[in-house]
């Protein structure tokens, strides 16, 4: 049996295509992630643009047309819309052009549901043992944190202070720059007034290790083995170790470098080539703030988790 997973984020769109096995595990046919940036110029304001609507129907035409040619049947697609779609006030009108569309039904989750599809998927992809960990997964909207292990959540909670609406709030002018040292303070302010759910969480739990899920960190165990193997990483190892020099090395190339200069950065992707700032700035404030000194990554994140509860 076929099985899809379509994760609208704020600004990238993710397809996965799987197939169950007698054995009940999935093999995966097909994956694909592609920018829609449903966000850009109007998440602070709770709105999907008309040009966000037009990117995001372009690229659910092109996932349409893949679900048609691996032969996935409708009620196989599980289509997901977060923070950007569950903030909009026209959130109805979009997902009513989509199913004209495409035929592609969107069902909107709440923030703790997505928070745990994410600990799902970190879970599926091995990157957690019997160690109390942060989970993080930064996405275009929002930010999840869960506190937990392998076996089980003891905390999550969803931020409304995701990549994009950060990068609208504090880098709002010439991303050509680099990030200012008075935003990046700002930023940390604003990380201290919005994350006290989360540090009181921390207290409680005392994690040891943080484990970011996909995106970013994805970006970032990209930059660490083209710079340390002259190659990307093996496109089917689902977790890794990140130094935690090795955040710093690239933390220091990624504030310091404007748009172009970030570009030419071995292993850096166009799509996170501003957001990875804001992000890095957030990563930065949680290993110095609640004192982690070890970075797991997953590459699974909300969508396998999906695809893991099924």
């Amino acid at each position: 049996m076929k099985q899809a997973i379509i994760d609208l984020g704020t600004n990238t769109f993710h397809l996965l295509i799987a197939e169950k096995q007698p054995n009940e595990s999935y093999t995966t046919l097909f994956r694909e992630s592609r920018p829609a940036k449903i966000g850009q110029a109007g998440i602070n304001q709770g709105l999907i643009t008309e040009e966000g609507i037009d990117r995001a129907l372009t690229v659910l035409r092109y996932f349409r047309q893949k679900l048609d040619e691996f032969g996935v049947s409708p009620e196989q697609v599980v289509a997901t819309g977060t923070s950007a779609i569950r903030v909009a006030r026209n959130q109805t009108t979009f997902i009513e052009r989509v199913m004209q569309a495409t035929g592609i039904r969107i069902q909107v989750i709440s923030g703790e549901q997505e928070a745990d599809y994410i600990y799902h998927g970190v879970r599926a992809a091995g990157a957690l043992s019997e160690k109390t960990a942060l989970i993080m997964d930064i996405g275009g909207g929002s930010v999840e944190f869960i506190l937990g292990n392998e076996s089980r959540i003891f905390w999550k909670q969803s931020f409304e202070i995701g990549g994009q609406r950060l990068l609208e709030r504090f880098m709002p002018g010439d991303r050509a720059a680099p990030i200012t040292t008075t935003s990046q303070r700002r930023l940390h302010d604003y990380f201290r007034e919005q994350l006290l759910p989360l540090t009181n969480g921390i207290h409680q739990y005392e994690p040891t290790v943080l484990v970011g899920s996909s995106g970013s960190f994805d970006t970032l165990v990209d930059m660490w083995y083209m710079h340390e193997h002259g190659h990307l990483p093996p496109p089917d190892q689902t977790t890794f170790n990140l130094p935690v020099s090795e955040f710093y090395r690239a933390y220091e190339q990624l504030i310091t470098r404007n748009h172009a200069e970030r570009m030419q950065i071995p292993g850096m992707i166009e799509l996170r080539v501003d957001m990875i700032v804001v992000a890095i700035c957030l990563i930065d404030y949680i290993l110095k703030t609640y004192a982690l000194r070890q970075i797991t990554t997953s590459t699974y994140s909300l969508k396998e988790g999906v695809l893991s509860s099924l």
